[in-house]
């Protein structure tokens, strides 16, 4: 039954995640991002780490994708319209990547079915007391960081999102043709 749940979530995470880079309208592809994290949230419940599932929707959907959404809102970002303009870097560049995450993905399966046992989690790592050593100790300072680089992409998109006064606001609805 574990092996069931385990499969269907990280089928659901895979799709939506293709999902996020597929879709065009960048409102459903965030939401689509909702749904990744929250059935990795899953999958770490059932790896045996709770605490990391709770950190997953707490901080990662509960708070970055709020954010996310709110600056796509907040900038208006209509749908992505395709160019059409592709050259053949970008094909044999997409070729060469598909290729070497296909033979990533034949290595894991080979190593996941070879004799060799892996390690446990160790509690340091699924713990709040060892999360919490390691991140206001060894990881302080990127800790902090992060949380500078948010507030200034917060600050920047409110910036650029700025009107003059007295323009009016554009409606996305004139600009299609």
């Amino acid at each position: 039954m574990e092996a069931a749940v385990f499969l269907l979530f990280g089928l659901v995470a895979l799709v939506s995640a293709i999902m996020v880079v597929a879709h065009r309208n960048p409102v459903y592809a965030t939401m689509s991002l909702v749904v990744t994290l929250v059935a990795t949230a899953v999958l770490f419940v059932l790896l045996g780490s709770p605490f990391l599932a709770a950190l997953q929707i707490l901080l990662y959907t509960g708070a970055i994708l709020v954010l996310f959404l709110f600056v796509i809102m907040l900038l208006n970002i209509g749908r992505e319209r395709p160019s059409g303009a592709r050259t053949t870097a970008q094909t044999w560049g997409s070729v060469l990547l598909a290729l070497l995450l296909a033979g990533s993905l034949c290595r894991l399966l080979w190593d996941a079915h070879s004799d060799s046992v892996p390690a446990p989690l160790e509690v340091q790592f699924t713990s709040l007391r060892g999360v919490s050593d390691l991140l206001f100790s060894t990881y302080l300072l990127p800790f902090e960081m992060i949380g500078l680089l948010l507030l200034v992409a917060v600050v920047a998109a409110s910036w650029v999102a700025r009107r003059a006064e007295g323009e009016p606001p554009v409606d996305p609805e004139e600009e299609r043709p």
